[in-house]
């Protein structure tokens, strides 16, 4: 018969009494090995800020390829900002700031709080596109970067009158305001503006009258919330409002959606559609005869979605002004149309 051999204290797993906590409490009670705790009174002298490790004097820091990049920064950076209006006075909107700039190939990173805080020194200033071309200078020069690029997005209010009641109500205008300064000093402004309108469908309303005519069958043209996003560079030297824009949109397709409304402002609509019935096709070239005339705008592009009831898919379409080296008619999330 084998003896049995006795375990030494030595070779047994380790006790509930050996195992310790980092963070929390161990199981035998014992504090844990870091202490956690917050001093809301302490604050750093200069002396000990000036010893605060930062990344941007690390040495040999860079990870992956040595390469340049051409964009780094922020986004969704959000503050109210005021807003330049052609009219009355300057509305203060929640913005939601994207800036970005170009880093260098030996450089680890970029001090993004820079970005911010120039937004704060300028908050009380009224934005226009101008605006955003003096900041991106401050801000070029305190990064000491090549390229540098601001976009700032909000929705716009703009008063909307009924069409014969007389009733007002604020249209809101998804927006934004973009600028970018090259490493020649060149700079390109641009905006983006949103246009909602009702589209009736040309070939609906043709057989909707052939099936009243022919079999006195009463028919509805079949007609869909859409959506025109402008895409604007400013010419050199010219001002451009997000007012003009708006008239732009008014005056080339006519049905935009309505705030307030009456029975006689139904009726009123019901006749719009009916006069300025419109393919999404026709849309794109109706915005493109009113921006391509406007002397201000250097260059721009239109997307058009016409948000079929017809279909479960929607009619889009892109067209771009034209020039050589300028925007282009590339278009392809749509579905950021959706409204």
């Amino acid at each position: 018969m084998k003896k049995k051999t006795k375990t030494t204290a030595s070779a047994a797993a380790p006790s509930a009494a050996a195992k310790r906590m980092y963070l929390h409490q161990g199981p035998d009670g014992s504090a844990p090995l870091i202490r956690r705790a917050y001093d809301a009174r302490y604050r750093p002298t200069p002396a000990e800020r000036a010893q605060l490790p930062d990344m941007m004097e690390a040495q040999n820091a860079i990870q992956g390829s040595p390469v340049v990049i051409q964009q780094v920064g922020i986004s969704n950076f959000r503050l109210p900002l005021r807003f330049a209006a052609k009219k009355g006075p300057a509305p203060t909107l929640e913005t939601a700031v994207t800036g970005t700039v170009s880093l260098d190939a030996n450089l680890k990173g970029i001090n993004m709080s820079r970005i911010m805080r120039s937004f704060y020194d300028a908050r009380a200033q009224t934005f226009t596109p101008d605006t955003l071309l003096r900041i991106l200078k401050t801000y070029q020069r305190d990064i000491g970067s090549l390229h540098a690029r601001l976009r700032l997005q909000f929705a716009y209010p703009l008063l909307q009158t009924s069409l014969r009641s007389g009733l007002k109500g604020f249209q809101y205008y998804t927006a934004a305001y973009e600028t970018a300064l090259a490493p020649d000093g060149s700079v390109r402004r641009l905006i983006e503006f949103d246009f909602i309108y009702s589209s009736a469908c040309p070939c609906s309303a043709e057989l909707a009258e052939h099936a009243r005519e022919t079999r006195g069958v009463y028919a509805i043209a079949h007609n869909q919330r859409s959506k025109a996003r402008l895409r604007v560079e400013i010419a050199p030297g010219k001002k451009l409002t997000l007012e003009d824009l708006h008239a732009h949109c008014l005056r080339a397709l006519k049905t935009e959606t309505q705030v307030m409304v009456k029975r006689e402002d139904e009726q009123a609509f019901a006749e719009l559609n009916g006069t300025y019935i419109k393919f999404v096709e026709d849309a794109a070239r109706l915005l493109h005869a009113e921006l391509d005339a406007d002397a201000r705008i250097r260059d721009f592009t239109v997307s058009c979605a016409h948000l079929e009831s017809l279909h479960s898919h929607d009619a889009v379409s892109s067209i771009c002004k034209g020039i050589p080296g300028g925007l282009t008619a590339d278009a392809m999330d749509f579905r950021a149309l959706v409204c």
